[in-house]
Parts: C-alpha cells; sequence; structure tokens
C-alpha cells in the first residue's frame, strides 16, 4: 500500500493509475489525513461482496467484519 498526497496524485496520476493497475492500492491524503483510497475494480468488487457476507449471513458485527477486511486487504502487497 502506497501513501501520497492528493497534490501528489493529481500532478502523477498516471503513475497511482499504473500502481493500481497492476493490483497495488494507494491512500490519499489531505492536509494529513486519509480521504481517499485508490484499488482497482475488481478489488472494489470483492471486497463489497465480502463486506456483505456477514450482513446476509444476519451475524453481522461491524468491529469484527471490519477488521477481518482490513487483515485481509492490507496483506495483499
Amino acid at each position: 500500500m502506497i501513501t501520497a498526497t492528493a497534490t501528489e496524485v493529481q500532478n502523477n496520476f498516471g503513475k497511482y493509475l499504473n500502481i493500481v493497475q497492476t493490483g497495488g492500492e494507494v491512500i490519499v491524503l489531505k492536509n494529513g489525513k486519509e480521504v481517499a483510497r485508490l484499488i482497482s475494480h475488481d478489488k472494489s468488487v470483492s471486497f463489497l461482496t465480502d463486506s456483505l457476507v456477514g450482513v446476509l449471513k444476519g451475524n453481522y458485527d461491524d468491529r469484527e467484519a471490519r477488521s477481518e477486511r482490513m487483515t485481509k486487504y492490507e496483506s495483499v502487497d
């Protein structure tokens, strides 16, 4: 996972787009705070699908589900 300022992403969009296209992830910061996450379409679909699994099973625990997702997707790098 790469972290970049909004200005860096704006000025070097092609570079960051290539990172995302090759499976990377970019966290965008503005004034030192995370404001966006750039991920590929394939990752976003699987992330959303995984997010709904607990809800659909009826045993949804927000904190537990978030922790599991973050662990899974942070280790992709």
